[in-house]
């Protein structure tokens, strides 16, 4: 079979050699290839202008099609048209899925586009947040739901953890919103929604009993402490009984420990909205901690150091910082062999304040890591208790810090120690009037 570009040659020798012979023969022979000329010339606008008709109203090429070169092009074109409405058959399918499987979800979905406009939601919106669709489409998401706490949340522009919130369509729920960006760009945002009551009431009620049982058991623990110390201090018992109040002492200065570290991650928990707080001296407090540290080592002569930026301040509640603080510089101190170093940092960087333990212990497997903030997790149960650990002061460091715009970071390579650190934002830092702190 002739190929298109010999097919063309032979269309252009063939026009070029009739007007020639013609042109010979009248003795006019530039007139007439003119014309020949002006007749192939002709026949390709001709093409072009029915390819660009066809194109321009979207109709599919069929045959039959010019020869020579326009065959190609036309043939091409129909086998891009096809494979186009085989994909654009494949992506409505994809879509139609798609929207069945978003209208299924019990969560209620919205995308928002690069403006906080609603762009598309789910029947479960109309049910959780009272969008409707299509008459939400195109309207600020923020300003539709008028909702005081959702304005807050989308204006700071934090999406690392979700909101809690009220339905505005039942007041009676309690709903989990979390926001992800998507997109090249990422100015488009995709909304979740979920319902979270029962879980809600669970978690309060655990809080509850947790908060109000170590209420209950903080009294009658007290009168105990205080018998067996009077017991200890009667000569007569103590010949007898000495080594078992003694250990009686223990257990229940342990308990109480437990007792007084639930009631703080309680109160932690009830509230954990960030505190405005006044500007803390953090070299100050940490220098009475590391004086504590010391005295915690005792015989074990820990090696612990302080490097703190005495200008460098923190906005927040100073009590809740002196427990998440301690309890990373007392946790070193309990868990690292005697004679290792401990050191504690508090400076500023580019991107805010930080605060960090590091020791030379015997470090800590990765696999414990990710659990370490729960409650009464130990990666050695046994050598938590020997030390006086109650397993829940990484949980009440976590808490602190939630509320303070931190997270804690841990690093640890076994048999060389590890680091504890947290980064403050730069909005919660600032500067002690004086010399050489930019007063």
């Amino acid at each position: 079979m002739t190929s298109p570009r010999n097919t063309e040659l032979i269309r252009l020798a063939a026009i070029t050699l009739v007007s020639a012979a013609a042109g010979l023969l009248s003795g006019h022979p530039v007139p007439l290839l003119l014309a020949g000329a002006i007749v192939y010339l002709g026949w390709h606008f001709r093409q072009l202008l029915r390819l660009s008709r066809l194109l321009r109203e979207n109709r599919p090429l069929r045959p039959p099609f010019p020869g020579g070169l326009w065959r190609g092009i036309f043939e091409r074109i129909r086998q891009l048209q096809a494979k186009s409405r085989k994909r654009k058959r494949r992506l409505v399918r994809y879509f139609s899925r798609f929207r069945e499987a978003a209208a299924a979800l019990p969560d209620a979905t919205v995308i928002l586009g690069d403006q906080g406009h609603i762009e598309w939601c789910n029947p479960a919106a109309r049910a959780l947040l009272g969008l409707e669709w299509p008459q939400a489409a195109g309207k600020d998401f923020g300003r539709l739901m008028q909702h005081p706490v959702l304005a807050d949340y989308l204006s700071k522009g934090d999406y690392g953890r979700p909101l809690e919130l009220t339905s505005p369509v039942d007041k009676t729920k309690v709903l989990s919103l979390m926001i992800t960006s998507f997109g090249r760009s990422r100015r488009q945002h995709l909304v979740v929604a979920r319902d979270i009551t029962r879980l809600y009431h669970l978690d309060r009620a655990r809080r509850d009993f947790v908060a109000n049982v170590s209420h209950e058991l903080r009294t009658p623990l007290t009168v105990v402490s205080g018998f067996l110390e009077t017991m200890e201090e009667d000569e007569r018992m103590a010949e007898t009984w000495g080594n078992s109040i003694s250990l009686m002492r223990q257990q229940a200065k342990r308990m109480a420990d437990t007792i007084n570290d639930l009631l703080v991650l309680s109160r932690l928990e009830m509230n954990e909205e960030e505190p405005a707080g006044e500007p803390v001296a953090v070299a100050r407090l940490l220098a009475g901690i590391a004086e504590e540290a010391g005295v915690l080592s005792g015989q074990a002569r820990h090696r612990i150091s302080l490097d703190a930026d005495p200008g460098l301040l923190l906005k927040g509640d100073e009590k809740e910082l002196r427990a998440a603080f301690s309890n990373l510089v007392f946790n070193a101190v309990r868990h690292t062999p005697g004679g290792s170093e401990i050191r504690i940092r508090w400076e500023a960087d580019g991107r805010g304040a930080v605060f960090s333990v590091s020791d030379t212990g015997e470090g800590i497997p990765a696999r414990h890591i990710p659990r370490l903030t729960e409650r009464f997790y130990r990666v050695d149960a046994a050598r938590s208790r020997e030390s006086g650990g109650t397993g829940l002061g990484l949980a009440i460091v976590k808490h602190v810090l939630n509320r303070h715009g931190s997270k804690l970071q841990i690093t640890s390579k076994e048999g060389k120690g590890s680091t504890f650190s947290c980064r403050f934002p730069p909005a919660r830092t600032g500067r002690a009037p004086g010399p050489g702190n930019g007063a």
